[in-house]
């Protein structure tokens, strides 16, 4: 198994692989920071070129790929680049996540860490990651590669669109429907649906400003 990316966010989803035992094997892939040891914490391995990950890949006979970064486009980014050399994107979830048993579909490449909280028939796009303390309520849906900081909460019936971002503690009411590449920032309440392309703040939030549409090639 290899964890895209080698510094802060990866490091934590470090933890949720030794809390599931899966910590054999594992290896670490950055080919941009020149600060990195070639083993993190002087035990995992870290690749630094495609070339050496297509190795890995061949030799273990394990195509799979986990993403240890954070921003949305770039999580999509390393997904679309890991893909084209086989890779297959997987989920990692925490065990001490709580997660609802009925009505709940998890994209492939979500990442949960541990004290988010899901209840059910909640839907979740490709790519998410939900950050500790984080909760989604009853009939909620999560498009893909959205993130949600630590403390954010989206409510019954809810929708965030993909590449969307939840900032600390905010807290999207039921029903909402948050669009694509959204901003919301900490602590906010949204209580009315959000265009495309929109930084919200503030109790109620409210369109701070117009972000540029994502350019994904």
């Amino acid at each position: 198994m290899i964890i895209v990316g080698a510094k802060g966010f990866a490091k934590e989803l470090l933890e949720v692989f030794f809390q599931n035992n899966e910590v054999n094997n594992l290896f670490f892939f950055d080919n941009i920071s020149v600060d990195l040891p070639e083993k993190l914490f002087d035990r995992f391995p870290v690749l630094r070129s495609i070339e050496e990950v297509k190795d890995i890949f061949q030799r273990s006979g394990d195509f799979s790929f986990a993403l240890g970064v954070g921003s949305p486009s770039i999580r999509y980014a390393l997904t679309r680049y890991f893909e084209t050399v086989g890779g297959v994107l997987v989920s990692v979830i925490s065990p001490q996540a709580a997660i609802g048993h009925f009505g709940n579909t998890i994209g492939p490449g979500c990442s949960i860490l541990g004290g988010a909280s899901i209840t059910n028939g909640v839907a979740l796009g490709k790519g998410c990651l939900l950050n500790p303390h984080c909760s989604i309520a009853h009939d909620a849906e999560l498009g893909d590669f959205v993130e949600m900081s630590p403390g954010s909460r989206v409510t019954g019936s809810a929708m965030v669109g993909d590449f969307s971002v939840l900032g600390t503690n905010s807290i999207v009411l039921p029903k909402v429907r948050i669009g694509i590449n959204v901003i919301v920032g900490a602590g906010a309440v949204v209580t009315r649906d959000v265009p495309d392309n929109s930084l919200v703040v503030g109790v109620p939030a409210k369109v701070k400003r117009k972000l540029e549409p994502l350019n994904l090639q």
